[in-house]
């Protein structure tokens, strides 16, 4: 039969829901601090309590001195007792042993109450932090259990107690004491009361797991959520898209007669869900995300200034319709799609493409082909200013004038964005690579520059010789920036240039050295014939006349430029004879140096196995001590 200890601690560990181990060292932790101060023990005294659970007695063990002449019962035990527990005890050693004081059990009773209650109190919390930590962003149910003018308090599992803020609640929806609702988790922090968990009906995951929750497509994974937009309480979008051929993702969330989607909308207190296909086409996407709008044309802009903007245009009678109540409508296709939306009438967008025909010089050309069509879109704009109707036809003729106009400025802005591409893979076609690895603060200029430089978004030498290509009047727009530092700069972003002769070298030397097969001797005479006639006569010299850039980019950088270690004269002797190890009269020009590496660093070139002579070669130079230091 077991005792009534045993009882009572199986009671404890069911009622609170904890582990028999956690209300063990609870148990024992409580004895101890009771015997500390029971006998007023130092806490720097080893002290260990053993609790037998089928008895319940409590056994003390501290760590003791081992004397002669025991001066101190608490601190000291003689040597004869000492050996009891520890056979090869000597003096001066530390043995633990047996200290349980006299009728400890009544004492402990009433001195460990606090320490026991509030040690259980803290392992409850602890493992209420680490159960609902690991369920954030998933969704729990709850009894209300408080409601004030700040939020909700709502009792969950484990004995726990969750909030929900003002902001967090749907407008108008009301709560009563005893409720049971569900809601999502999506924060939780650790307290000095416990975890403070905060729970919401307003956030856009909330209605994502809803719809897991509701379809089986969309949880096994066959249905993708892409995007989703919400007002709490008044109106929500959602983007879904198949993953596999032959499935409706838009019937799988709304289920047969929409038994599925009316769940959901009964949850959120009868919010409207508009459950819409998601398309990879932005301008089909955006029609789809205005509905239940009419749209007749959606054209696309993307600048830097005004970022994606869409510019849909509805029949004038889906105005109302596609903008929504307060603009309810725009606003969640806009947070929906990731486009700023600007939806337009027939009539105004029409306005607009004739004035644009009529006042824009770009478009001279185009007005020209259009005189007639500007003609009958004139009368029809005045038919409407007067409040006549038109009929069917001509909103036809309006739409189909509007489109041709719109995708004409879309392709001149395509045009625009090619030539701003070509500018820049020019500017960066000139701007030696081993710049982009230099930090901005190592460059050799003045370090107020530097910071303001930095500050602008410029982090490499790469970054600033690029920029004063493109557009150098942004550096000189800088504030701080004078002319005197502008020159500076220009100074040294013109020095750092590679060439054209440089590249064509390059490009010659890569096509010469075939890994495999030397076939490609056709392919370097093409390209040879196809540059101009000074170019291809004196290559060499050009490049030899210039400076390298890697010299430049070495005095750039000169303040921070480690020196490269110094090799054996044998070594150095060795490397040039490998250098020169070829015959370049084969070829009619000679390749660069090959890289300097420090000691213990392997230089990996791959070598040609074979060289084709070309048909006109040229003889080496006679300039051919200065190689190594060209």
């Amino acid at each position: 039969m077991k005792s009534e200890f045993a009882l009572a601690f199986n009671e404890v560990v069911e009622d609170r829901q904890l582990s028999r181990d956690v209300i063990l060292d609870a148990l024992e932790s409580a004895m101890v601090s009771a015997y500390r101060r029971a006998v007023n023990a130092s806490n720097a005294q080893l002290v260990e309590a053993k609790v037998d659970l089928d008895s319940g007695d409590v056994r003390i063990f501290a760590e003791k001195e081992v004397v002669e002449d025991v001066q101190n019962e608490q601190t000291e035990v003689l040597l004869s007792e000492a050996k009891k527990v520890e056979p090869e005890a000597e003096l001066g050693d530390m043995v633990v042993v047996d200290t349980t004081p006299e009728d400890f059990g009544r004492v402990a009773a009433q001195t460990a109450r606090q320490v026991i209650q509030q040690r259980i109190r803290e392992a409850e919390r602890e493992i209420q932090y680490e159960y609902f930590a690991k369920q954030v962003g998933e969704i729990v149910s709850g009894v209300v259990q408080a409601i004030s003018g700040r939020g909700a308090t709502i009792g969950l599992d484990k004995k726990a107690e969750g909030t929900m803020l003002r902001k967090d609640m749907i407008p108008r929806e009301r709560l009563r004491v005893h409720d049971r609702i569900r809601c999502l988790i999506y924060d939780v922090k650790e307290s000095g009361r416990g975890p403070m968990i905060y729970l919401s009906r307003a956030h856009r995951k909330f209605l994502r797991r809803l719809l897991e929750n509701e379809v089986p497509e969309i949880y096994h994974g066959v249905v993708e959520i892409r995007s989703i937009a919400r007002e709490p309480g008044q109106r929500a979008k959602v983007a879904v898209s198949a993953t596999q051929q032959g499935i409706d993702p838009v019937g799988a969330c709304v289920g047969v007669r929409g038994v599925r989607i009316q769940a959901i909308v009964r949850e959120l207190s009868d919010e409207k869900i508009d459950v819409i296909e998601w398309s990879s086409d932005a301008a089909a996407f955006i029609a789809k995300a205005i509905s239940p709008a009419r749209v007749v044309g959606v054209y696309l802009s993307e600048t830097e200034e005004d970022g994606r903007t869409a510019t849909v245009v509805v029949p004038e009678d889906q105005l109302s319709l596609a903008i929504g109540r307060d603009g309810q409508n725009a606003r969640l296709a806009a947070k929906l799609t990731g486009w700023r939306i600007d939806i337009k009438s027939q009539v105004e967008a029409a306005g607009e493409s004739l004035k644009k025909l009529q006042e824009d010089q770009q478009y001279q050309e185009m007005a020209a082909r259009e005189a007639e069509a500007m003609e009958k879109i004139a009368i029809m704009l005045e038919k409407k200013a007067e409040g006549r109707p038109l009929p069917p036809e001509d909103y036809d003729f309006m739409a189909k004038f509007i489109d041709r106009v719109e995708k004409r400025v879309e392709k001149k802005r395509r045009e625009e964005d090619i030539e701003e591409q070509r500018r820049y893979e020019e500017a960066l076609a000139t701007v030696p690579e081993l710049t982009f690895e230099i930090d901005i603060l190592n460059v050799d200029l003045k370090e107020h520059i530097l910071f303001i430089l930095q500050e602008a978004g410029i982090d490499t030498l790469g970054d600033l010789v690029l920029q004063m290509r493109l557009d150098s009047d942004k550096i000189l727009a800088l504030n701080g920036i004078g002319p005197k530092s502008f020159e500076e700069i220009a100074e040294l972003t013109d020095a750092l240039r590679v060439s054209p002769e440089e590249k064509i070298v390059v490009e010659a030397e890569e096509v010469v050295q075939p890994e495999e097969e030397p076939a490609d001797q056709a392919v370097i005479e093409e390209v040879v014939e196809e540059l101009p006639a000074e170019e291809v006569k004196e290559p060499l010299e050009a490049v030899v006349e210039e400076e390298p850039a890697e010299e430049v980019i070495e005095e750039a950088v000169k303040p921070v430029k480690k020196q490269p270690v110094e090799k054996e004269e044998d070594e150095e002797e060795e490397d040039f004879d490998k250098l020169f190890s070829y015959d370049a009269s084969k070829y009619g020009y000679y390749e660069p140096a090959p890289a300097q590496f420090e000691e213990g660093e392997e230089e990996d070139r791959a070598k040609p196995e074979k060289k084709k002579k070309r048909k006109k070669p040229r003889p080496p130079r006679e300039d051919m001590d200065d190689w190594e230091d060209w």
